[in-house]
């Protein structure tokens, strides 16, 4: 099944738009349709070289601007100068994609507090970290603008093997709803999605081998019977920092085929896996993510 662009030509032209986490995965999705709809884009992670790959690859493909800024969005000075340098080189910045995330995928017993601090200070400090930079530079130049943070549907129905992301999804998506009502009055609009299963390419198949990937597959916990196509979550977001949502306001939308409904805790079936098998993933996500 091929999914098309949704949004006409040229929807997003003049727009600037700030994704963090833009270099890999649903951030690049988002990031290159927000381009090929006429955006100029500024993608931020931690890794730079990633990064200014991601940058050229869509340049070449859209023919508009990519600036590639290296930003922990943990760090207050970083966010604060990747919101300079994007107004050094754009002049401005009209939409801020709160998408830079961490997670491990663990028995909650077996995470330490380091584990479990570096997980709520990535998604819920690093998305206050940006939201209060970016929100606070609109408002003192009275400029209109919109937030559209990537949160998750365990964020409202809570999920084991996840809780640290659990719990800073929840926090995200209560500011999201927060900041909607607040934040109104200055004509800056706050909204979220919530993803369900939209696996990277092989992404799955490193973290559970062999026949735990076919007994794990999210395919089977979804009504539809298949995973999101990243260009279905990438016609989403762009919609919704479009103009043509500029009514939608403190809204969650939720994007995944009716799992939640069907089975609410995307994490809870991990309860299957083995003692012995959770070494085997903790290996796999401490390799991965150095």
């Amino acid at each position: 099944m091929s999914i098309q662009g949704a949004l006409k030509e040229n929807a997003l032209q003049g727009k600037t738009i700030v994704v963090t986490g833009g270099g890999t995965g649903l951030g690049k999705a988002m990031a290159l349709y927000f381009s090929q709809l006429g955006a100029n884009l500024v993608i931020s992670s931690r890794k730079l070289e990633v990064l200014q790959h991601t940058a050229e690859e869509i340049e070449q493909s859209t023919g508009n601007p990519v600036l590639a800024v290296r930003c922990d969005v943990r760090d207050i000075e970083s966010v604060e100068n990747m919101l300079k340098s994007s107004e050094d080189r754009f002049g401005r910045v009209d939409v801020l994609v709160n998408n830079a995330a961490g997670n491990f995928i663990s028995p909650t017993e077996r995470l330490s507090a380091n584990a479990f601090a570096t997980v709520i200070d990535i998604v819920l400090k690093g998305t206050a970290n940006c939201t209060l930079t970016f929100g606070k530079n609109w408002i003192a130049k009275k400029q209109t603008a919109n937030v559209l943070n990537i949160v998750t549907t365990y964020a409202f129905t809570g999920s084991a093997y996840v809780v640290p992301s659990a719990v800073a999804k929840g926090g995200v998506l209560t500011m999201t709803r927060s900041l909607a009502v607040e934040w109104g009055k200055y004509g800056i609009r706050h909204n979220a999605i919530a993803p369900g299963p939209f696996p990277t390419k092989g992404a799955w198949d490193r973290l559970f081998p062999g026949e735990l990937a076919e007994k794990f597959d999210f395919k089977n916990k979804v009504p539809l019977k298949r995973v999101g196509d990243h260009q279905e979550l990438a016609n989403l977001a762009a919609f919704l920092v479009s103009d043509f949502a500029g009514y939608i306001n403190g809204e969650v939308v939720t994007i995944d085929g009716g799992e939640w409904l069907q089975g609410a805790g995307q994490m809870n079936v991990l309860e299957e896996v083995p003692a012995a098998m959770w070494d085997l993933i903790e290996q796999t996500i401490r390799k991965n993510s150095k």
